[in-house]
């Protein structure tokens, strides 16, 4: 009973990311409540997938340590802009091209992290958190072409659930703060009742247990531009579950070695995978989990495991994942304001150690940062380039991404000669 209870937290503590992500990528695309509550119930159980496959060691995957696995928030920027461009068929070929991608590379990323240090994978999660708050201001308003864009009562539902998150921040601790957007998002919609702005169909339509269905939104497609947005998305979020195993490893006085890591980076590879083939959405260990271990000082992989279990069990129940389909726009912005702030304050947090190391590190971010909101801003500025250049060109991230990945190569491992002139001083006799 200790162990379920122990486990119903991680999964609590996980479960407001992991249903933002496909309430807030499939509402973008404009999905019906049956797709939308499809998305949210393959999502969590995918996240349950995941979560055993990474947990379950053996010689191929699977890292062995009690790492919780859920949908990354730095692909939601990167699959609306491929949605919107291409169609929500094109996200799922990226999906399952970046998981192949990330099987591939598995044994040899160790040697490609030096290409990723926190001045690069920092200014990343920057751009990408930076480009989602326009998402969340349009949501808080009602959602962008809503006929009640702005209106008072919007207003108030996502400003009140905004300030509700932050005041249980402020004021709570332990296990109540971790889950806090959760609790937000629960207050949010209770109010929303009262006022008349919830619709209660998509519940009680849906049914009490569907079988999950591969390719559910069509067969993928497969677009160059698509597929190296989420590539990189994919190497970013590998860099950041380096760090959740690394501090894992510590808390479990667990040695890691270069096996363990590869077979960690192709546990998250498989899950990707398998996440474009059932329609869910890119993975990666949830740093919050951790928190929660070292608040209870609980390590062990079968509360991790159990969660998982618990998760995939909820996968198979629209009914519940319905429920989350009622939360008003209005409310999911106030929250998204928050966890997209978060990602910034990520970003921000990983680039304070090392901005300040050399001027060559400011000018990688300012440049990358500039590019990636210039093109966000304006992204026609490169429309008259060549269909194969517009490919690193039309999408901010990965014009900001590879704007990063170069200048670090540039200042930071090319190598300087500097040439010494020798000052030859005649001196003239008097």
């Amino acid at each position: 009973m200790k162990t379920a209870a122990l486990s119903l937290q991680h999964l609590l503590a996980m479960y407001a990311g992991a249903i933002l992500v496909p309430l807030i990528v499939g509402e973008a695309l404009g999905l019906t409540s049956e797709q939308l509550t499809y998305l949210v119930a393959i999502d969590i159980l995918m996240c349950g997938v995941a979560t055993i496959l990474q947990v379950i060691r053996n010689r191929h995957f699977g890292i062995g340590l009690p790492v919780v696995l859920g949908c990354t928030f730095t692909a939601v920027g990167p699959m609306i802009a491929i949605g919107g461009e291409f169609g929500i068929t094109a996200i799922y070929g990226s999906i399952i091209v970046s998981g192949l991608f990330v099987l591939f590379i598995s044994r040899y990323f160790g040697k490609m992290v030096r290409f990723f240090p926190p001045i690069v994978t920092g200014t990343v999660v920057t751009i990408i958190g930076i480009t989602l708050i326009p998402v969340a201001i349009n949501n808080m308003g009602g959602g962008e072409g809503a006929p009640d864009f702005g209106s008072a009562a919007n207003l108030s539902l996502a400003f009140g659930t905004l300030l509700f998150i932050i005041l249980l921040y402020r004021f709570t601790k332990g296990f109540a703060r971790s889950i806090s957007i959760l609790i937000g998002l629960t207050a949010g919609t209770i109010a929303a009742a009262f006022m008349g702005k919830v619709d209660f169909f998509a519940v009680s339509e849906a049914s009490f247990f569907h079988m999950v269905h591969p390719f559910y939104f069509g067969m993928p497609t497969f677009e160059w531009s698509a597929i190296l947005t989420m590539i990189l998305v994919a190497m970013v979020s590998l860099v950041e579950s380096t760090g959740v195993y690394f501090a894992l490893g510590d808390m479990t006085d667990k040695e890691l070695k270069e096996d363990d890591i590869s077979r960690g980076y192709r546990a998250e590879g498989l899950a990707v995978f398998l996440g474009g083939i059932f329609n869910a959405f890119p993975y990666t260990a949830f740093s919050q989990n951790v928190g929660l271990m070292q608040l209870t000082g609980v390590k062990s992989v079968r509360v991790i495991f159990i969660t998982g279990i618990m998760l995939v069990t909820l996968g198979f129940i629209p009914k519940i994942a319905a429920v989350t389909t009622i939360i008003p726009t209005a409310v999911l912005g106030g929250a998204m304001v928050a966890m997209f702030g978060m990602v910034i304050s990520q970003g921000i947090k990983m680039l304070s150690g090392v901005i300040s190391e050399s001027p060559g590190n400011s000018m990688i971010v300012a440049c990358s940062v500039g590019m990636g909101m210039g093109v966000t801003a304006v992204p026609e500025l490169f429309a008259q380039f060549p269909s194969g250049v517009q490919i690193l060109t039309s999408n901010g991230i990965v014009a900001g991404s590879v704007t990063a990945i170069t200048l670090n190569i540039v200042f930071n491992m090319t190598p300087v000669k500097s040439n010494e002139r020798t000052t030859v001083v005649h001196k003239e006799s008097a």
